[in-house]
């Protein structure tokens, strides 16, 4: 207990195999794979949602509101793997009062904030006509809740509901590349540690955010197909066609960049890529070839190109695709890490399932599954005082939309 007590963060968890040298363990452990996953949920979600209300894809409007409040779900649970993750949690108060972009983790508090004010003031001109309504109806303490909520603010004219439109376009294309940025830059943290030859390559920026996409939109698929299922509300085949649709895009685009990195480290063949193939072929083939890859890509892609998408089938490949993006991450962190920089030995990260200390506890499987779990607790809430899972289009609605989508592409053909 002595020994263990004045030992690094990461040896309660890390194995060591070959030669490596003493003071190398994992430091960077799952909650360091959370948390990119989560960013990348809280990015993925925002792009859904301003696909409508900047591009007017129509056929998303009935998940433009859902994908926006998920989205702000997710990103109040971003920073908590981070701070879980951090032996001494109180020294990232001074991080967060003195922030400056000097460090990428140091730019952090600017680029979050930033993004919370955007997604904060968008959520609120996207319901303040639902809002202002309920503020009237209400009494109680529900009441109270819907007039703080109003900021004071009752007009519902025209032009005042023309003025929220044109602000919630202007906010969701400014959230754009803030929600890129506050993804990207986990990537370009991870691309930036040069003696971890996984991670060193300039590509990966672009790998986080095209993965960040994918997840987003997969998660959204997965949840509004289960959220209205439970409330018994009808699903517009439209609007989730065109969500595969998105997902089948950047899927696409997450694979040839992934694709492409992979060649890179074979083609140049550094010093580094004997013990790196023998760790992505060997020791993490099954994580990388068969999960990744072929589970979370490869299946997920001939699904959505296969004619007549069906709700089950657009549930499932979303649901793979989830895994394969986690399992990426997991690859990414934990993956670049396993190789000692000796270059002739591995550590193996092993999850404390039976804590005997805190800060083995921390590792665990529980807060983990607490972490991932709460954005969906959150949602639930949300639903309870704003109109998430709703239905906006009926079946004569959605029927109508399809056949204007099936007109396009007739004209495009």
């Amino acid at each position: 207990m002595m020994e263990a007590a004045h030992l690094a963060h990461g040896a309660l968890w890390t194995i060591k195999e070959g030669f490596t040298y003493p003071n190398e363990y994992i430091y960077w452990t799952i909650h360091i794979v959370v948390y990119p996953y989560i960013t990348g949920l809280v990015a993925g979600a925002f792009v859904l949602s301003s696909m409508y209300h900047v591009f007017g894809k129509e056929e998303l409007k009935p998940v433009a509101k859902f994908s926006l409040v998920f989205s702000f779900a997710l990103l109040l649970m971003a920073p908590s793997p981070l701070m879980l993750h951090l032996t001494q949690p109180f020294n990232s108060v001074e991080l967060m009062l003195t922030p400056h972009f000097y460090s990428a983790i140091a730019a952090f508090t600017i680029v979050y904030l930033s993004y919370m004010a955007v997604v904060l003031a968008e959520i609120w001109f996207v319901f303040r006509p639902f809002i202002i309504e309920q503020a009237k109806e209400k009494k109680g303490l529900l009441g109270l809740v819907y007039n703080a909520m109003t900021l004071g603010s009752f007009d519902l004219s025209e032009k005042a509901r023309h003025t929220d439109e044109r602000i919630i376009k202007i906010l969701a294309a400014v959230g754009i590349p803030a929600a890129a940025l506050l993804h990207g830059y986990v990537g370009f943290i991870f691309g930036s540690v040069k003696t971890v030859p996984l991670w060193k390559t300039p590509l990966m920026p672009f790998i986080f955010l095209m993965s960040a996409i994918i997840s987003g939109v997969a998660g959204c698929i997965v949840t509004y197909i289960v959220g209205m299922s439970l409330k018994r509300n009808f699903i517009c085949g439209a609007s989730i066609r065109s969500m595969c649709k998105v997902l089948l895009w950047f899927l696409v685009a997450a694979i040839v960049l992934e694709g492409v990195d992979l060649i890179f480290h074979g083609y140049t063949a550094e010093e580094s890529w004997s013990i790196m193939s023998e760790l992505l072929f060997q020791r993490f083939a099954i994580k990388m070839i068969v999960v990744q890859w072929l589970l979370g890509m490869i299946l997920p892609l001939i699904l959505l190109l296969l004619p007549r998408l069906t709700m089950l089938r657009a549930f499932i490949s979303a649901a793979l695709v989830l895994i394969g993006v986690f399992m990426m991450r997991w690859d990414v962190v934990i993956g670049g890490q396993s190789m000692s920089r000796s270059f002739a030995g591995f550590l193996t990260y092993k999850i404390p399932i039976i804590p005997d200390s805190i800060e083995a506890f921390k590792e665990g499987p529980f807060p983990i599954t607490v972490l991932l779990i709460m954005p969906f607790i959150l949602l639930f809430i949300f639903n309870r005082v704003l109109p998430v899972f709703t239905e906006v289009f009926n079946e004569e609605d959605c029927g109508f939309t399809e056949g204007l989508l099936s007109s396009k592409d007739h004209a495009k053909h």
